[in-house]
């Protein structure tokens, strides 16, 4: 039986955004920074693209899988970081037939993070629940998706985005099976950003002068954060704990 919902196996488009996001050195820092408190013992990214993120868990010598179902993606994370194939795996998070699929990875990892992934799945409440099972008891899931549908825009439909969610979707759509953690927003200065270039300048995809730009000011962004103390923001970043 073939997933409701198939992603490509090549992927230009994203890749270019990939790339231009990668560029921002300081950014991936921060988000870096925002989620590592989270993720520790065996660890598990889902989508991990280009590794944009998982750079930084590399050079911190954590033990890191990585994870992509785009063979273009997980040919780059092989020869960029020196991977085999026990370290990048293909996976369909979506997949409906997903523990027969994948039976060696049921209760594997202490923690798993998933970073503006979910919002391109149409079945979101499915690919929550088949990375819940990837968990060992009382592991650790942390999930970061674009916040609030009012801004919605041409960026989303690029990057082929089925809805942005706030603090009270994402925290009932990922704590169904888990205790909740924490949930908040992640860079509040992004909304603005967001908003110019998608809305009123009707850009369809992140501009390569914006982002160094942005890059750039990311201190007075993460600033920005800590004064609204996460109350509003671009993204929205939920942690639950596994049950059980």
């Amino acid at each position: 039986m073939k997933p409701e919902f198939e992603y490509k196996e090549l992927d230009q488009k994203g890749l270019e955004v990939l790339d231009v996001i990668a560029a921002a050195d300081r950014f991936n820092q921060w988000m870096y920074r925002t989620i590592a408190p989270f993720c520790t013992g065996e660890i598990l990214e889902i989508g991990s693209g280009v590794g944009n993120i998982a750079q930084f868990f590399i050079r911190n010598n954590q033990s890191i899988v990585l994870s992509d179902i785009r063979l273009n993606y997980r040919t780059i994370l092989k020869e960029k970081y020196g991977l085999d194939d026990q370290k990048v795996l293909e996976i369909d998070i979506a997949h409906p037939d997903f523990g027969q699929t994948y039976p060696g990875l049921t209760g594997k990892f202490d923690s798993i993070f998933c970073l503006n992934v979910v919002e391109h799945i149409k079945d979101d409440d499915l690919a929550i629940e088949n990375m819940l099972r990837l968990l060992k008891p009382a592991g650790i899931l942390t999930v970061l998706v674009p916040a609030h549908q009012a801004l919605y825009n041409g960026f989303d439909v690029t990057l082929e985005h089925f809805r942005r969610y706030n603090k009270k979707s994402l925290t009932a759509l990922v704590s169904k099976n888990g205790r909740l953690v924490d949930v908040f927003y992640f860079n509040a200065m992004g909304i603005m950003a967001w908003f110019i270039s998608g809305r009123l300048f009707k850009n369809k995809s992140i501009p390569e002068g914006e982002m160094k730009l942005f890059n750039h000011l990311v201190p007075v962004f993460a600033l920005v954060d800590k004064i609204t103390f996460r109350k509003i923001g671009l993204s929205v970043i939920c942690v639950v704990k596994k049950m059980g």
